[in-house]
């Protein structure tokens, strides 16, 4: 699994009523033929990260079928999902950038 590019938001918190910030990533995956999370169709990650002072979590992550926006039952190993959390964590810049 490769991570391609992402899009990233800010998701705004209008009580205050959460602790630190949350951010929903969409990330675009490239995945081996060989590979059970393959589909012609393409898949896509959706993450929503905590972050709270310098530390980061994923809170929820789906994988969606790029074309039809299917939810696909898988889970991300434990190396994997270490992984996806510091990419994210590395790419929130871009979500301060983009409002």
């Amino acid at each position: 699994m490769e991570i391609t590019g992402h899009t990233v938001e800010l998701l705004e918190d209008p009580f205050g009523l959460l602790k630190g910030e949350r951010y929903e990533f969409f990330l675009n995956l490239l995945v081996d033929e060989e590979d059970e999370l393959y589909t012609e169709n393409g898949i896509m990650l959706k993450v929503i990260l905590s972050v709270d002072k310098e530390e980061a979590k994923i809170l929820q992550y789906y994988f969606i079928e790029r074309s039809t926006e299917k939810v696909l039952d898988f889970a991300l190993e434990e190396e994997e999902e270490d992984f996806v959390t510091n990419y994210c964590k590395n790419n929130l810049a871009t979500a301060h950038t983009e409002e």
